[in-house]
């Protein structure tokens, strides 16, 4: 996934040894529940190949005991971009809707975007001018429209706004759009004793208020790019309040910064789609033992969206694939996803 001005818009203690053993014991039954199951019940909704078998290889390799590359619990890291590897990009990203959407309710408040660009093209509704919106305007959208409130309030906002908010194709809530495939990956590794996090160029703030809802994982498990934040004094009510300021760009090298500095350890498995995770498989790869770096290439037209240009599809700014990408992959050995070809069901509701 990509970012739009620097802001990507979609922006225990336990008891020594009996707890250490009977985790373990834990994760030891799981992988062999895995192993013992038929393949139809594993990742069921992925058809048999190289992409399905490198996700179940990986996992018995690192958490089987008896494996030279097994893995500790606690250092079973696992991250997924989101737009584009999680649920639909295409046409634009939802956090980009979101905020074209708040130009229109926050525009009689203010006359004069009337003849002020980038607003006067947002409300003129003209999706071909849309479409040719600079990063730098993107940018102004963006700090205007999810800035000037609290972090609650804001929460409060994009909840409400995906509540109803449905995407133009499917015409299903965008909540709805995930897809199950990379839903059973993280379930999967979940269930295999991995922490798994969401690493993504959108909005760490807008991602973190249906995470645990749509993909299970925790807010304080999704890094995001986010805006600079304040600590004020309403009355007698702290409030975390939104400044029209970027504070952290978690895209392209971000995301490699961002593991580092918010999880402080190395990833063993990442997923993405796009030019903009490139250096998180590159670090993630970069570590010892066995690592799994998967890249969503979306090759489908016919049940989602085809675009690259990798693979001689079209040329996208909207998760772009380049070859570039794809020569990298097939050099250093990651896993490239068909979507056509890997994908059995694409949603839920297929």
């Amino acid at each position: 996934m990509g970012s739009i001005g620097g802001v990507r818009v979609a922006l225990l203690s336990r008891r020594a040894v009996l707890s250490a053993v009977t985790a373990s014991a834990v994760l030891v039954s799981s992988v062999s529940n895995l192993a013992a199951q038929a393949p139809a019940q594993v990742l069921p909704s992925w058809n048999d190949g190289p992409a399905k078998q490198a996700i179940l290889d990986f996992i018995r390799a690192t958490t089987e005991q008896s494996s030279k590359d097994f893995v500790p619990p606690e250092d079973r890291i696992a991250t997924f971009d989101q737009d584009g590897t999680m649920w639909v990009e295409h046409p634009a990203y939802a956090q980009a809707m979101f905020a074209l959407e708040r130009v229109h309710v926050l525009a009689p408040q203010h006359p004069d975007w009337k003849d002020r660009e980038p607003f006067r093209t947002v409300l003129s509704n003209n999706t071909a001018a849309i479409a040719k919106l600079s990063e730098r305007d993107w940018a102004e959208i963006v700090f205007i429209t999810h800035s000037g409130m609290s972090q609650a309030e804001f929460q409060d906002i994009a909840r409400e706004w995906l509540a109803t908010a449905r995407h133009p194709r499917f015409k299903r809530l965008y909540t709805e759009l995930v897809y199950r495939p990379m839903r059973e990956v993280m379930e999967l590794l979940r269930t295999n004793g991995f922490k798994t996090y969401i690493v993504t160029g959108g909005g760490q703030d807008f991602v973190r208020t249906y995470a645990l809802r749509v993909y299970g994982v925790p807010p304080e498990q999704v890094i995001g790019s986010s805006l600079t934040t304040k600590y004020v004094m309403k009355g007698d009510t702290p409030e975390i309040m939104r400044l029209p300021k970027l504070f952290f760009d978690d895209d392209h090298a971000g995301k490699a910064l961002g593991i580092d500095l918010f999880i402080g350890k190395r990833p063993y498995a990442a997923f993405g789609n796009s030019t903009g995770d490139q250096q998180m498989l590159e670090w993630t790869g970069a570590g010892a033992g066995a690592r799994l770096k998967m890249l969503v290439h979306h090759d489908d037209a016919q049940r989602e969206y085809a675009y690259g240009p990798a693979g001689g599809l079209p040329d996208t700014h909207v998760g772009t694939f380049s070859q570039s990408l794809m020569d990298e992959a097939k050099a250093k050995g990651w896993a490239v996803i068909s979507m056509k070809n890997d994908w059995k069901r694409i949603f839920e509701f297929d």
